[in-house]
């Protein structure tokens, strides 16, 4: 296999030195309530992570979430009621706060919104800080839909979920990090490459979203070649959107790192559950690389239906962010700074002008549900590869300057459903972000280095 398509591989984890630059300190802890630290802990946001997984499963009933405040590099743990466990909590470095509805009272509220307000253009998700559902609508609810939604989360009660109006209309993004193409009828499709993995049999092939796959059975890596990888698996709508897809040649070189770009790349050594509060890189082929805050674990979304024009696509168990995307970002990487893989770029509204909010399909999900797992498939990109050595891996001190950022030579066409003007964008003001399709109707994104900046309507 080519040496380039092992960057392709790479998926949506380039440029991790320039996400660090973006948006510095980004979104401090939105926790305003009383909470006694105690012998709280410093710890980065993975410890902090491990930390939460412990204490969930020593806490039990009494459990009610956990996030990450990045102000203090503090865990806050949500607890209902008092007792050994709670004092446990204190005393292993958490922040507890008491709380007033239960793991249990947050996801019955979840479920109540699923039978009656499931209604395209809304979304859920259990925000931690606040210890509510937080119910979102876009543009497209209005009228009799509002009232509905409106009705259904009254009768929740202010103390159990809160509705709120976003700007633009949820849709699913086929794009990501390194670009990914097929054709169908119709048009062709553009998605996003999300992680390398190895499958269960042994061979090679990679992590992208579920819409993708279902979109499309072939796909290749550039606009007009042939196909180099096949659809092995691919979940959406329903419990997640993701798809597993091998590559046809089993000694392709699929790596476990990242297009970093400018001859970098990162490696991925792990794959972790999101933290609400912790800080996030994901890498588009439409827009390059943003960073933000995660908001919200479990989230439901419910996307206007692609096949029935009255018809919902309900996906859940989702992580939602405010890194903004766009059209072309689908099935792209979402990381740590310290090289996990958290997710793969599922939906969400918005642009990365006025901002937005965003869906990712947890990573360690997918990998449990297709039996794939972390790691490199083959041999490997070479020393010869231009792969970074110790020293130019994006560490917490090592991030790149403005110059560093993906440039027009890095970046590839965005993962869009579009016909013969769906042309790869080329030039020098062909930069991540710069120019990108703006947002009209349905679209889909995969992860690439690459942008292309038409659009579908």
């Amino acid at each position: 296999m080519p040496k380039r398509k092992a960057a392709i591989a790479v998926g949506g984890v380039a440029a991790l030195g320039a996400a660090a630059l973006l948006l510095p300190n980004a979104h401090a802890s939105q926790d305003k309530d009383t909470a006694t630290a105690g012998t709280a802990r410093t710890l980065k946001a993975t410890d902090a992570t491990t930390l939460a997984a412990q204490l969930k499963q020593s806490l039990g009933g009494q459990f009610a979430g956990s996030y990450y405040d990045s102000a203090k590099q503090q865990l806050v743990v949500n607890a209902v009621g008092d007792g050994a466990a709670v004092a446990r909590a204190k005393s292993a470095g958490a922040v507890v706060r008491q709380v007033e509805n239960s793991t249990a009272d947050l996801q019955s509220a979840a479920k109540t919104l699923r039978t009656k307000a499931a209604i395209p253009g809304t979304a859920w998700a259990v925000d931690p800080r606040t210890n509510k559902v937080i119910v979102s609508a876009d543009s497209t609810v209005t009228g009799a839909k509002w009232d509905r939604l409106e009705s259904t989360v009254d009768g929740l009660g202010s103390g159990t979920a809160t509705l709120k109006k976003t700007g633009g209309t949820f849709k699913t993004f086929v794009s990501g990090g390194d670009a990914i193409f097929s054709q169908v009828q119709g048009g062709g499709v553009r998605c996003s490459l999300g992680f390398n993995v190895t499958a269960s049999d042994g061979s090679p092939a990679f992590l992208t979203a579920g819409h993708c796959g279902v979109a499309a059975k072939e796909w290749s890596d550039s606009q007009t070649g042939q196909p180099i990888a096949t659809v092995d698996q691919a979940t959406f709508p329903g419990e997640g959107d993701f798809s597993l897809v091998k590559y046809d040649d089993p000694a392709t070189e699929a790596p476990s790192e990242v297009n970093a770009g400018n001859g970098q790349v990162v490696a991925i050594t792990q794959a972790a559950e999101a933290t609400v509060g912790s800080t996030v890189f994901r890498m588009g082929s439409t827009t390059g690389l943003h960073d933000g805050q995660v908001t919200g674990l479990d989230a439901t979304v419910n996307f206007q239906s692609e096949t029935d024009p009255g018809g919902v696509d309900t996906v859940t168990g989702l992580i939602q962010t405010d890194v903004c995307a766009e059209p072309g970002d689908s099935g792209g990487s979402l990381f740590t700074q310290e090289g996990a893989a958290i997710g793969l770029t599922s939906g969400g509204s918005g642009d990365c002008t006025s901002g937005g909010e965003t869906f990712f399909q947890p990573v360690t999900a997918a990998l449990a549900a297709t039996g794939a797992t972390l790691g490199d498939a083959g041999a490997g990109a070479g020393a010869g590869d231009d792969q970074a050595g110790a020293g130019d891996q994006a560490g917490a001190g090592d991030q790149a300057g403005a110059g560093d950022q993906a440039g027009a030579g890095d970046q590839a066409g965005g993962d869009q459903i579009g016909g013969a003007d769906d042309q790869a964008g080329a030039g020098a003001d062909d930069q991540a972000g710069a120019g990108a399709a703006q947002e009209k109707g349905t679209k889909y994104h995969h992860r690439n280095g690459q942008r292309d900046g038409t659009s579908s309507n």
